[in-house]
């Protein structure tokens, strides 16, 4: 956890920069630039002093608080899903917190289940892949679905309400678990991620709650920090989320072993550019996190 002192708002630096830099940079317009608006020079002239300097400080105190004219106008055209996301998928990460006594009957319930749903195409759904985890909170698994955007994933509950063997699923698996939780996800469009080389491996699946606001920062540093990660390591995903707890941002690795994985975050830091993605990144993040987990026998990624 970041400390507290940390915590202000990294994604906001006009609330650093000296009163005087605001002024000069952002709300003064050169005489040589003043457009022509049809009003006489000798209004321009006679101008008040003190009305001059209340509408300056009413500007300093609107960028301040919602940006500038430029920048607001830009997000009312795009929303982060449309500038970040690849836009064909959406995902749900699934998290379900099982008793430690069920997990086997836990694994063998969804693998009469899961693949069914994921192999039949009337569904619009695909299993993505199903970990239990090995490092991070114990009798915990992790499944994310893939659906065909929004429309899919409407089309499939709305399909599945209906399908009697997968509501009797649902009153099995209830009392074998402890909790449950799930976030939609879009996938970044700049992440060219893949299934591993080899099966039998281990996956990492590191999590980021950013502070608000700082999410397009956040890609344009990983944009660049990815190109010298995917040097020795497979990147199998990447997503932020949409419903559900908001801010945060998934990624997701895949190495043969905890030893390989050890080795290549060490080679890693000897590329230029990942420190610098590193230190520029990490105060953008309130919370981090990673899990180690371990395919399930009937996950697609094995």
């Amino acid at each position: 956890m970041i400390a507290a002192t940390s915590r202000r708002n990294a994604c906001a630096p006009s609330l650093l920069r000296p009163l005087a830099r605001l002024h000069a940079r952002s709300f003064v317009t050169p005489t040589n630039q003043v457009r022509n608006t049809g009003t006489p020079a000798a209004e321009h002239e006679d101008a008040k002093p003190a009305d001059t300097a209340t509408s300056k400080a009413k500007a300093i105190v609107s960028s301040i608080l919602h940006g500038s004219e430029k920048a607001k106008s830009e997000a009312e055209a795009q929303t982060h899903s449309k500038i970040l996301a690849r836009g064909k998928f959406a995902h749900e990460l699934q998290i379900h917190n099982v008793k430690p006594e069920a997990m086997s009957d836990y694994i063998q319930l969804l693998k009469a289940n899961y693949p069914r749903i994921s192999e039949q195409p009337q569904f619009q759904a695909r299993l993505f892949g199903s970990w239990s985890t090995e490092f991070g909170e114990l009798d915990q698994a992790v499944h994310i679905w893939e659906y065909n955007n929004y429309p899919g994933y409407i089309a499939t509950q709305k399909m599945l309400k209906q399908d009697a063997q997968y509501q009797t699923f649902l009153k099995e698996l209830a009392p074998m678990l402890r909790s449950r939780q799930n976030q939609m996800l879009l996938e970044f469009s700049f992440w060219q991620g893949g299934p591993p080389a080899a099966p039998d491996g281990i996956y990492e699946l590191r999590s980021y709650l950013l502070k608000p606001g700082c999410l397009l920062e956040w890609e344009t540093e990983w944009r660049r920090g990815l190109e010298a990660r995917k040097r020795f390591v497979q990147p199998v995903g990447a997503w932020f989320s949409q419903l559900g707890p908001l801010n945060w941002v998934h990624h997701m690795w895949a190495y043969p072993d905890l030893q390989t994985r050890k080795e290549m975050r060490e080679k890693a830091w000897q590329v230029d550019g990942w420190s610098k993605t590193v230190s520029n990144t990490v105060r953008y993040i309130n919370e981090m996190n990673a899990i180690i987990l371990k395919p399930m026998p009937f996950s697609p990624l094995k």
